[in-house]
């Protein structure tokens, strides 16, 4: 369940709604927002903790969410993920950021290659694989 704390919701109001969720053995995690703050659950709710819950005091109102994923669903985030990369954002409706690089990481010198043509053709970051260089790789393979 989500349980959307009214605007005005004090810290003790969410203080006793967190309390009053725990007491049915499920675990929840406020989460702030802008206007106002919202506590997810994880575990099982039955009708009664919702319940339970609706009736105290600061709360808007109490979300049925069955579906996975309910921490990155719009009823708990609204607004669109932006993830910054320096000073490349990612996500929100921003440009597509292209992201380039290559599998192994070999040398400073190939990666400084590559990275200038990562750049060159246009792309806003460089990544670069951190696994096995592809010559101890190759060693790997014929043993």
């Amino acid at each position: 369940m989500l349980v959307v704390m009214k605007r005005d919701a004090t810290k003790a109001q969410i203080d006793a709604v967190v309390e009053r969720i725990k007491e049915f053995g499920i675990t929840p995690v406020p989460l702030p927002g802008a206007e106002r703050t919202a506590i997810g659950t994880f575990g099982t709710t039955s009708r009664a903790a919702a319940d339970a819950v609706e009736s105290l005091p600061g709360v808007a109102e109490v979300v049925p969410v069955s579906r996975p994923f309910k921490l990155a669903s719009r009823e708990v985030i609204a607004e669109d993920t932006v993830v910054r990369l320096g000073a490349v954002a990612v996500g929100g409706g921003v440009p597509l950021a292209v992201i380039a690089g290559p599998c192994a990481v070999e040398s400073r010198e190939l990666v400084l290659e590559t990275a200038r043509a990562v750049k060159g053709a246009g792309g806003s970051a460089l990544r670069g694989g951190a696994c096995w260089p592809r010559r101890a790789r190759r060693q790997a393979c014929r043993s």
